[in-house]
């Protein structure tokens, strides 16, 4: 079936650039110039994937990503975000608001393109198992829910990929450039540090009964899931 993509982009020039690019990849696309507009676009059909400039009238484009990461329904819809705004730290706050990827403005309708089915890939990386466990953490891949020790933990899209691509890669160690791969895009215009930030940001989410301990830092090569770490978590609680 088609993938159906929201732009939202007060701009029409720019949304008529990505609509001719997107529907001769076989797209569907709707359109909205601010975000009053996408909640309607959203109502009558929830979008595969969001295109959302940073600037816009009324509520911003960041602004409108928190509020979709903290609906229950459409918290996973993929965000890409499109601006100007190329610096560091504002890549940086983008990627802590939960968006997915980032491209910075004037861009190649080819290589959004490109971004968007890599995004649209990541799909594989999911398990067919309907759950993961490791000793009392739990993955709905489904429900896309993660409980520890039957308290339910709040993720944010990236870090929710993250720990869904440990889980399903156990005892394997990446580095921060595979994981940028696998879990962000090949095409993804963000740096190790981003890697770093997020590791940080789901290693607080697993605090419960020191699940934060199954993540581990490899000096000098990255990090992987120790699926043993729990059984000595345990020891050490008796």
């Amino acid at each position: 079936m088609k993938k159906t993509i929201l732009v939202v982009d007060d701009e029409k020039a720019i949304r008529d650039m990505v609509r001719l690019a997107l529907e001769k990849e076989d797209f569907n696309v709707a359109e909205a110039q601010d975000t009053s507009i996408a909640k309607e676009e959203i109502a009558k059909q929830t979008p595969d994937l969001i295109l959302l400039d940073w600037m816009l009238p009324k509520s911003s484009g960041i602004e409108f990503a928190k509020t979709i990461r903290k609906d229950k329904v459409l918290q996973h819809i993929p965000i890409i975000m499109l601006t100007a705004k190329a610096e560091e730290e504002n890549r940086v706050k983008g990627f802590a608001c939960g968006i997915d990827d980032y491209v910075i403005k004037p861009f190649s309708p080819r290589e959004l393109v490109a971004r968007i089915r890599a995004i649209c890939r990541r799909g594989m990386l999911e398990q067919p198992d309907d759950i993961i466990t490791v000793g009392e953490l739990s993955m709905n891949t489904v429900t896309h829910e993660v409980i520890i020790a039957e308290q339910t933990i709040r993720l944010n899209p990236i870090e929710y990929r993250l720990l869904n691509f440990f889980l399903t890669h156990k005892d394997r160690v990446y580095s921060r450039e595979q994981l940028l791969h696998y879990v962000w895009s090949a095409n993804t215009d963000v740096d190790d540090r981003t890697v770093d930030v997020h590791i940080l940001r789901l290693r607080r989410s697993l605090s419960i009964n020191n699940y934060d301990r199954l993540i581990q830092t490899v000096h000098g090569i990255g990090y992987k899931l120790n699926s043993k770490t729990w059984q000595n978590t345990e020891q050490t609680k008796a």
